[in-house]
C-alpha cells in the first residue's frame, strides 16, 4: 500500500474529526519519523509536545517491553509496585505533596475541576452547586463536554450543547479582569501559562505572579494547565517557574508518558487533593503499572540528558534565527525554550499552505488558530539540526513570497 491507499481507507472508514497532513507515518527515531514509502521528515511537532524525550527513545521502549512482560494493568481495585514510586518522584521533583494520576490531558483537567469544586465546598464555604471557576478567552484545556463549555473557540462548541454551568470567561492576560470577576463564589482560576494551542501566546511579564497573588488574596486556587508547556518544553519544568510561581494545583500529562504512552496527573497540596475520599473519582487505567514505569523512566530522562536545559539554550537560538527572516508575510515571532510560534499576517493566505509546503522540504510542523505555525520540536534537538530546520523555513517563505 501507498500513502494514498492509507489515505483513502482513513478516510473512508475514520471519522474526520482531523485534517491532518498527507505524511503516512511508519516509523521514528529520535527527531526523526519516515513515511510508507520512505521519505524522512524532521518531526517539527513533537505530538503537541508528548515527544519531548524524542521518538522510540531506547530506555522508553526497553522499559515498556520489561514492564509489558511483568505486569500491564490491576485497576485500582488493588495496588501495584510502580505507581507509588511514580507518585513520589514526581512529588520530589515538583515539590507538590500529592499526586492523582489520570490517562489523558483532559482527564486531569476535568480532575482539577471536580478537585476545585469539591475544595470549595469543603474548605471554603461555598454553597453547594454555586461553585465557580475563572477562565480565559482562547484557551484549550481538552474537548469533554464540560471543558468545551468554557471555551471561547465555536468549532469547540457548535452542536455540542446544553454545556456544564459554572465558569466565568476573562480576557488572557489582563489581571484587572481576574480582580473584578471574583466573587464569593469564586472557586478557582484556571489558566495556561503559555496559550499553545491558540498560537503560542505569551502573557505580559508578570502576570502570572500578579494573578496569583490575586487569588491568594481572596482564597481562590490558582491552577495551572501545563500538559503543553510542563516537563522542560518552556527551558523550566514547568512555564510558572520562569515567573517563581508555584500554582495551588498543576495539571501535566503528554511528554510524561515518554512519547510512548498514555498518563496524566494533577499535582496539589494534600489539604487540596485530600478532599477525596474512594469511590468519588477515579479511572480504570489511572495509575496503571505500565504507564507509571513508562512516566518514571521518562522523568529520568528528562533529568538526566539535561532535556530541560537544552530547551532553553536551542529554544533561544532557534528563536533568534526565525526572528531574523525576511518576509512580508511574517506579522511576528515569538516563543519560549522550544515552544515557538510565526504569527502570519492575514495576506499571506494561512499557515496550512506553509506546512505544506514545510512537508515537501522534509519538515513536520503543523498550523494552529489558521494563521499561526508551531514549532515544537523533541526537546533533544541540537543546533545542526535546528539550523538544518531554518534553512528549509526560510526556503519556503522565499518560495512562496
Amino acid at each position: 500500500m501507498d500513502t494514498r491507499d492509507y489515505i483513502v481507507m482513513e478516510d473512508l472508514y475514520g471519522a474526520h474529526n482531523y485534517h491532518p497532513l498527507d505524511a503516512v507515518l511508519t516509523k521514528g527515531k529520535g527527531i526523526w519519523v519516515w513515511d510508507v514509502e520512505g521519505q524522512r521528515y524532521l518531526d517539527f511537532l513533537s505530538g503537541y509536545s508528548a515527544v519531548n524525550q524524542g521518538h522510540c527513545h531506547p530506555r522508553v521502549v526497553k522499559t515498556i517491553q520489561s514492564q509489558a512482560k511483568r505486569l500491564t494493568l490491576t485497576s485500582r481495585a488493588f495496588r501495584n509496585d510502580q505507581w507509588p514510586l511514580l507518585a513520589k518522584e514526581l512529588s520530589d521533583m515538583t515539590g507538590y505533596e500529592m499526586v492523582l494520576p489520570m490517562n489523558s490531558g483532559a482527564e486531569s483537567i476535568e480532575t482539577a475541576i471536580k478537585t476545585a469544586r469539591k475544595w470549595a465546598y469543603q474548605k471554603k464555604g461555598i454553597p453547594q452547586n454555586k461553585a465557580e471557576i475563572i477562565a480565559c478567552a482562547n484557551n484549550f484545556h481538552g474537548r469533554t463536554v464540560t471543558i468545551v463549555s468554557f471555551s471561547t473557540e465555536s468549532l469547540y462548541r457548535n452542536d455540542f450543547g446544553p454545556f456544564t454551568p459554572g465558569f466565568v470567561v476573562i480576557p488572557f492576560g489582563d489581571v484587572e479582569a481576574l480582580r473584578k470577576a471574583i466573587n464569593p463564589n469564586t472557586a478557582a482560576f484556571l489558566v495556561e501559562p503559555i496559550q499553545a494551542e491558540a498560537g503560542i501566546l505569551i502573557p505580559p511579564p508578570g502576570y502570572l505572579k500578579k494573578a496569583k497573588e490575586v487569588c491568594e488574596e481572596n482564597n481562590v486556587l490558582f491552577i495551572a494547565d501545563e500538559i503543553q508547556t510542563g516537563l522542560g518544553r518552556t527551558g523550566k519544568i514547568f512555564a510558572c517557574d520562569h515567573e517563581d510561581v508555584k500554582p495551588d494545583m498543576v495539571v501535566i500529562g503528554k511528554s510524561l508518558g515518554g512519547g510512548a504512552y498514555p498518563i496524566s496527573a494533577t499535582l496539589s497540596s494534600r489539604e487540596i487533593l485530600g478532599v477525596f475520599k474512594p469511590g468519588e473519582h477515579g479511572s480504570t487505567f489511572g495509575g496503571n503499572p505500565l504507564a507509571c514505569a513508562v512516566a518514571r523512566e521518562a522523568l529520568r530522562i528528562i533529568k538526566e540528558e539535561k532535556l530541560v536545559e537544552n530547551a532553553a539554550e536551542q529554544g533561544s537560538f532557534f528563536l533568534e534565527k526565525l526572528k531574523k527572516i525576511k518576509s512580508k508575510f511574517i506579522k511576528e515571532v515569538r516563543g519560549r525554550g522550544l515552544l515557538i510560534g510565526i504569527d502570519l499576517k492575514p495576506e499571506a493566505g494561512g499557515a496550512r499552505r506553509f506546512c505544506e509546503e514545510l512537508k515537501k522540504e522534509g519538515l513536520l510542523c503543523k498550523e494552529t488558530h489558521e494563521n499561526v505555525i508551531r514549532f515544537a520540536p523533541p526537546l533533544i534537538i541540537k543546533p545542526k539540526e535546528l539550523n538544518w530546520a531554518l534553512r528549509k523555513v526560510k526556503r519556503v517563505f522565499k518560495r512562496l513570497s
